[in-house]
């Protein structure tokens, strides 16, 4: 039986979503303030010096799938620590619940901060309620004591997690984004751009339109793979320059090139009614059978679960290398790193909660979170032999590839920003659409972020 990815698309980006500085919820409790539990003895097997003893509490989001990662991984804090009381608080409304407990000095120790209700993170951070997480990082992984945790993670994972250079969550759920078809169709994915081209060609000459994206509620899955191709040509220092709002960053050669290509797919090979549709329109129509290639996250084959014909087997591809210099190999891929996971720094014993977060991200307990829930992590190897469905399975090997040859693409901008993941979107339609040339998404794209730079009212991030 194959282990598919559950959590849809809503959710993915919700529990990633503390990097986007914004909140989901949880829920309640007594808001009397409790005694810090009492240290236990720091060895190299207990770096946080957790004592076996009292309790730690630990509050997750109740969404609409079990409580995967609580199953998976409690049995692993409590075999370690019989004698300490796990308290599992669960809710639909984070921000609702949980709230007051902070206000009166009493919230849990672990945090799962997902869902539409979530706590807002940059509030709480600004607040002094989160733990620094730089000791956790520091501590030795449990599989290989020899490493640091976050040189056990895969490349990028650490930095996924840093506001102004400080860590604040666990970078744990791994998903990466790509161009997804029928593996059925026997397509060999190209990996130039003229191959790519003609490729495009052959599928046009069939009567199927080879390339799609949603240009009603999803433009910025195609202003993704823009980025994608932007950062293989001119490297990972681009995507850093565009975050820190660096003067001219938008307007760079690789961003207008690879504006450019792309906006050659989407004049010669996709279709302009596309544009009016929704995201899963435009899936659907790939099931039919209409379109060949979409661009999107890993967690497209669970979310077009119910509309999937037999015959019909999703995998992914990278951006093909446009330029013969790219700065980055064809493996490269745009991942998304983290978690909205946070310890609070207030919790009455935020070391178990520190133990708790080693225990996930150790190969056995994120083995057991993948088994469970169908959702890869960022510990390398950990699902390595698992029963993973097709698209699980090819985002586990692209993921894989790209962090071997320290290729994954991330950026924080659109989190940061929200006006300029609005300005993209816009910018995005006019550029496929044939409405603007490259080089005008650029400019445009760079006076939004000239504004947002200006403007004092925005708080600005580095990283």
């Amino acid at each position: 039986m194959h282990i598919s990815s559950q959590p849809s698309r809503r959710h993915a980006l919700c529990l990633l979503g503390a990097s986007l500085l914004s909140g989901c919820a949880m829920g309640g409790g007594d808001t009397s303030a409790p005694a810090k539990a009492p240290a236990g003895k720091i060895t190299a097997d207990n770096p946080f010096g957790v004592p076996d003893g009292g309790s730690v509490e630990l509050a997750y989001f109740k969404g609409g799938s079990p409580n995967y990662l609580g199953d998976a991984v409690e049995p692993l804090l409590q075999n370690k620590f019989p004698k300490v009381q796990i308290q599992r608080t669960m809710s639909e409304r984070m921000s609702q619940t949980l709230q007051p407990r902070f206000v009166g000095g009493n919230p849990p120790d672990f945090i799962d901060n997902a869902g539409a209700d979530a706590l807002s993170f940059g509030a709480l951070v600004q607040d002094g309620q989160v733990l620094d997480l730089t000791d956790f990082y520091n501590a030795p992984s449990i599989d290989d004591p020899s490493k640091k945790i976050k040189d056990s993670l895969l490349p990028g994972s650490y930095e996924s997690t840093l506001v102004d250079g400080v860590p604040y969550t666990i970078s744990f759920v791994a998903r990466s984004f790509g161009i997804w078809y029928n593996a059925k169709l026997g397509l060999q994915p190209p990996a130039t751009w003229d191959a790519f081209i003609q490729l495009c060609e052959e599928i046009k000459k069939s009567g199927v339109t080879p390339y799609g994206f949603a240009g009603k509620n999803a433009a910025d899955y195609q202003a993704e793979v823009i980025l994608t191709s932007a950062a293989k040509i001119g490297g990972l220092d681009l995507l850093r320059a565009i975050d820190n709002l660096e003067d001219g960053a938008w307007e760079a050669d690789a961003v207008r090139q690879a504006a450019e290509a792309w906006a050659e797919i989407g004049g010669r090979f996709s279709d302009k009614s596309f544009e009016g549709l929704i995201h899963t329109e435009v899936q659907l129509r790939q099931n039919q059978g209409k379109l060949a290639f979409y661009p999107c996250g890993d967690w497209l084959e669970s979310e077009q679960k119910k509309s999937t014909p037999e015959g019909f087997e999703y995998t992914m591809m990278p951006t093909p290398s446009i330029t013969s210099s790219d700065a980055l190999p064809i493996a490269a891929v745009h991942a998304l790193l983290g978690s909205a996971m946070l310890v609070a720094a207030k919790g009455q014993n935020t070391a178990a909660a520190q133990e708790f977060m080693r225990l996930m991200v150790s190969k056995e307990g994120a083995r057991a979170y993948t088994r469970a829930s169908g959702w890869l992590t960022t510990v390398p190897g950990a699902a390595d032999g698992l029963d993973l469905s097709p698209g699980t399975l090819v985002s586990q090997q692209a993921l894989a590839t790209a962090g071997a040859a320290k290729a994954l693409i991330t950026w924080k901008w659109n989190g940061w920003y929200q006006p300029l993941l609005y300005e993209i979107r816009d910018a995005t339609n006019a550029l496929m659409y044939g409405r603007v040339t490259a080089a005008e998404f650029t400019r445009r794209m760079q006076k939004k972020a000239d504004e947002i730079k200006a403007d004092s009212t925005i708080k600005k991030y580095q990283r």
